[in-house]
């Protein structure tokens, strides 16, 4: 729990406030000598074929152009699918994602067993329901890379996908877990072929790093019951529309007799507390505080006004903490280490 005690501190403090190559050799200019001819016969210059579809046509350039916004693949690349595919745009944008489909294989294979105590984790919101994913990496330096946060993305929405498709009649809460094998068997969504663990092979071919999908949880909610989040350290990005991400990140389900106006405030509150007191059950209004109740949620000092437990602050909102799911970046592989 000492560990804890700076992060604390910290959300206390934050609620008060392609170069291209030449294709010939080098060729220094040739020394004077006396006697020797000021003129030499010019060299014949290298050339090469691009393929017939390659012309100096402004049609030419702009599928070369297309082709590279699209994809996001280098120039070099993108011409090559194009003279492997003879300018047809849509096969040549199939053959660059098989061939970085083999290379992210091939490296995946290569740095399977490296440590990934690093990366993100993700929250995404959508009406009833509210997914918490983890997704690891072996840097810092690459859990910042867009391409990596877009990986986060595809997995949230995932997990968003796989928990909206599961038809239950709702009563009160449910909540799920997956672990890394559920995770990467997921489809990337309705509309694209493929599951996760392929979308994982292509970030790592292009970050070179080795990557996990370790785990995500889902939680829907009936009429009557709130979900609060909080996510540590967050980044929002335009091009990831809600998703949220940091290192920490908390849900917290409650449940409410009637609508309130301050839920918001509240659940991201709770979601605070979570994070920085990392309780390990709700617990009750009876227990009392210390000893081993310390690590119950409700008996806890309330993180933002410790002179009250928790269960003293929600129970003057008028709320029901009925659970919660907590997640740490990178808690899952230190606790590997530690067994």
């Amino acid at each position: 729990m000492s560990l804890l005690r700076p992060l604390r501190l910290c959300l206390v403090a934050r609620t008060g406030s392609c170069a291209v190559q030449g294709l010939g050799p080098r060729t220094d200019a040739p020394s004077s000598k006396a006697g020797s001819p000021l003129l030499q016969a010019p060299r014949p210059r290298r050339t090469f074929h691009a393929g017939p579809w390659l012309s100096s046509s402004a049609s030419s350039k702009e599928l070369l152009v297309k082709l590279r916004r699209k994809t996001g693949y280098s120039f070099v690349n993108c011409k090559k699918a194009l003279e492997t595919c003879g300018g047809n745009l849509k096969q040549a944008e199939s053959w660059l994602h098989e061939q970085a489909q083999k290379e992210g294989w091939s490296k995946a294979a290569k740095l399977h067993g490296r440590k990934t105590k690093e990366g993100l984790i993700g929250l995404l919101q959508e009406g009833n329901t509210t997914v918490l994913v983890e997704v690891n990496c072996e840097t810092d330096f690459v859990s910042r890379n867009i391409k990596f946060q877009q990986l986060v993305q595809q997995v949230a929405f995932g997990t968003m996908l796989h928990c909206q498709s599961l038809k239950d009649q709702l009563s009160t809460y449910s909540k799920g877990f997956l672990n890394s094998s559920e995770l990467s068997e997921l489809p990337i969504g309705p509309e694209r072929e493929g599951s996760l663990k392929e979308q994982l092979a292509l970030a790592i071919g292009k970050l070179g790093e080795n990557m996990t999908l370790k785990r995500a949880a889902w939680v829907k909610v009936p009429i009557g019951f709130y979900v609060g989040s909080y996510v540590h350290g967050d980044t929002h990005s335009p091009s990831l529309h809600n998703l949220v991400l940091g290192k920490y990140g908390a849900v917290v389900i409650c449940e409410t007799s009637e609508p309130k106006a301050n839920l918001g405030d509240l659940g991201r509150r709770l979601g605070q507390h979570v994070v920085g007191m990392a309780p390990l059950s709700v617990g009750s209004l009876d227990d009392e505080p210390g000893g081993e109740a310390e690590t119950k949620m409700l008996a806890q000092p309330y993180l933002l006004d410790p002179s009250i437990t928790l269960g003293q602050y929600v129970q003057a909102q008028g709320v029901s903490v009925v659970d919660f799911v907590r997640f740490e970046c990178g808690e899952a592989e230190e606790e590997a280490e530690a067994d």
